[in-house]
């Protein structure tokens, strides 16, 4: 897996490449709260078009930076769900709690 971020105004993009599993959720967890919680990022987006599997480890790491975003004022956006990725936030009904966007222009357009 690949973690990369990138500013777009006040919004920071975290661009995620490979799957997001027990092995490796907890590299983007450390990448959310360390941008949320130390950099107090306004708004943080996370890309997910380039993963194809997030287990249940993967969604708990999305579920804590949505947390500690909400705790901090800042607003928690996905994007780009795969439909298998998707399908994991439909089966925990969590694609409600979460806001998401189908591509990067919605996610920043959004106010």
């Amino acid at each position: 897996m690949q973690i990369s971020t990138r500013q777009s105004g006040t919004s920071t993009i975290v661009d995620v490449v490979g799957d997001i599993d027990l092995y490796n959720s907890p590299e983007i967890r450390k990448v959310l709260l360390e941008n949320i919680r130390d950099k107090r990022v306004p708004r943080i987006i996370i890309n997910l078009k380039e993963v194809r599997y997030i287990d249940s480890s993967g969604v708990a790491s999305l579920v804590e930076g949505l947390k500690v975003s909400r705790n901090m004022s800042s607003r928690f956006i996905l994007f780009g769900l795969s439909p298998a990725a998707r399908e994991v936030l439909e089966l925990s009904r969590l694609i409600k709690v979460f806001e998401v966007y189908e591509n990067e222009d919605q996610a920043l357009a959004a106010t």
